[in-house]
């Protein structure tokens, strides 16, 4: 008989614990998982879903200490695992950052990841090849403070023929680059051709928001959630959302427009009454290029902002395809405030996680939007607590399926 309910599967998840993550195990030895991912959550009265991705994730320092002092383990397995097929240990790890350093929180979040890293294989630098982060030729850092008053230091990356990537440090001693950790999502591609670099990098950096495809995911996450209940007699309903995409669209020069309204009429037809469809920007981040609608008329309607909205995102990166994602109504709060639960994974295993609530949007709307705010949950902690650990069980395996699916994505 199937698992057809919430309550069933989380009992069933914690009941199974090992013999789950042991499935997952062995599927993560043929597709190994990115380094890093976040997962956004959204558990609704009948199933769990996952629906966002990251694999060049920010918001670390919302992990709590406890939290972060855990995901030492993960980084020593994944770093031994390259140093033993390189042969040698890593004498010199970057992170190689956004540019958008007016960003005061991203930062907390370098710190922490820094920190998190730090804890594992001692000295870590940043550095990027962004030259116009540096002011004059000679300047060979740049010195930022966070929001929290953690002073980050961005040294200039160099490049010589033979695909040697180096820096100097603040002896001006020079630092030859073996392991780059990618923290830079790509919506504009780093200028540099990652075939010739000589250094270890991780995450793969052509799975970033340039190339990427949210639909690609989505649809791995449909097979990888297919087989997953196979294995376990689960019903699919429970962990997954219906969801179409469009290509070709120009919101400016009004082409794919009824094909979009076509594709939400087939969508709209397969949902409960009241239902919204989420439009999305098939690729980019940071809640950027996504309109909810309540029907199919709504396309006739939309206003120069909306056009603006969903015809770029992130670093002015063009929306051509556009996903349609069934809403999910989020059932959990925090301080009688919609909120939504996000997911840390480090070498394909749940670290930490926090919730984003958000008090001016409604359960159905995106709420990685203005008006956010983060609340730490410490899932160290949670697992001593039994009212507490099913759901986080349940995430964690929600979060471990998406990011298998995310390591499915370039078959």
């Amino acid at each position: 008989m199937k698992i057809n309910s919430l309550v069933d599967l989380e009992n069933f998840v914690c009941s199974h614990w090992n013999e789950i993550n042991s499935y997952l195990d062995e599927e993560f030895k043929t597709f190994a998982p990115p380094l890093s991912t976040s997962v956004d959550i959204r558990e609704a009265k009948d199933r769990l879903v996952p629906v966002d991705n990251n694999i060049y994730p920010a918001g670390m320092n919302n992990l709590c200490e406890l939290d972060l002092r855990g995901c030492k383990d993960h980084y020593d397995e994944y770093f031994s695992q390259l140093e033993e097929n390189r042969g040698k240990k890593f004498d010199c790890i970057i992170i190689y950052p956004e540019s958008h350093t007016k960003n005061l929180f991203y930062l907390n979040h370098l710190a922490a990841l820094m920190k998190a890293i730090k804890q594992s294989r001692g000295q870590v630098f940043f550095a990027t090849l962004d030259e116009t982060l540096f002011e004059g030729e000679n300047t060979e850092t740049l010195t930022l403070t966070s929001q929290s008053g953690t002073k980050i230091l961005y040294h200039r990356l160099h490049q010589n023929s033979e695909g040697e990537l180096f820096f100097f440090d603040e002896k001006e001693s020079k630092k030859t680059v073996e392991m780059i950790v990618l923290n830079n999502d790509q919506s504009v591609p780093i200028d540099i051709n990652w075939d010739n670099v000589q250094a270890v990098v991780s995450p793969r950096p052509k799975m970033g928001w340039h190339w990427r495809q949210k639909s690609t995911h989505f649809s791995r996450y449909a097979q990888v959630v297919q087989e997953f209940c196979e294995k376990f007699s689960i019903e699919e309903k429970l962990l997954s959302a219906k969801f179409s995409v469009v290509d070709n669209v120009d919101f400016y020069g009004n082409t794919g427009i009824d094909k979009l309204k076509e594709a939400s009429k087939d969508l709209f037809s397969q949902l409960k009454e009241g239902q919204k469809i989420f439009l999305k920007g098939d690729k980019g981040t940071y809640g950027m290029g996504i309109k909810v609608i309540h029907s199919p008329e709504d396309l006739e309607k939309l206003n120069r902002k909306d056009r603006n909205k969903l015809d770029a995102g992130k670093n002015k990166i063009k929306f051509t395809s556009i996903l349609l994602q069934e809403s999910i109504e989020t059932t959990i709060f925090h301080e009688k405030i919609p909120a939504e639960i996000t997911i840390y994974c480090l070498n394909g295993r749940s670290v930490g996680g926090f919730m984003r609530a958000n008090s001016l949007r409604g359960t159905e709307d995106n709420l990685n939007a203005k008006g956010m705010v983060f609340h730490k949950f410490c899932i160290s902690e949670i697992r001593q607590d039994e009212t507490q650990k099913k759901k986080e069980a349940l995430y964690s395996i929600v979060a471990r399926l998406s990011t298998l699916a995310a390591s499915k994505e370039n078959l």
